[in-house]
């Protein structure tokens, strides 16, 4: 009888990470291309390696606290 292997459960994380300009547009417009062909796009994060589903959902979130204003581009899918 053969094994079937479990599935490692990822741990929890929220980190940010800041990148110069350069970098940043780079990994934005490989994610847009991607978005626009209708594909998956992968990406590595401080170390872990992600894979976005081509039906991840997108939304734009605003904040505004203490005279300070962020954009957040997010992406959410249920990991596989």
């Amino acid at each position: 009888m053969a094994q079937k292997k479990a599935k490692a459960k990822r741990a929890d994380r929220d980190l940010e990470k800041t990148y110069p300009r350069k970098d940043f547009v780079a990994k934005l417009r490989r994610l847009a291309d991607a978005i626009e062909a209708g594909k998956a796009f992968s990406i590595q994060v401080a170390g872990e390696r992600l894979r976005i589903p081509a039906d991840a959902l997108f939304n734009i979130e605003h904040e505004r606290e203490d005279g300070v204003d962020e954009v957040e581009f997010q992406l959410r899918w249920q990991r596989e």
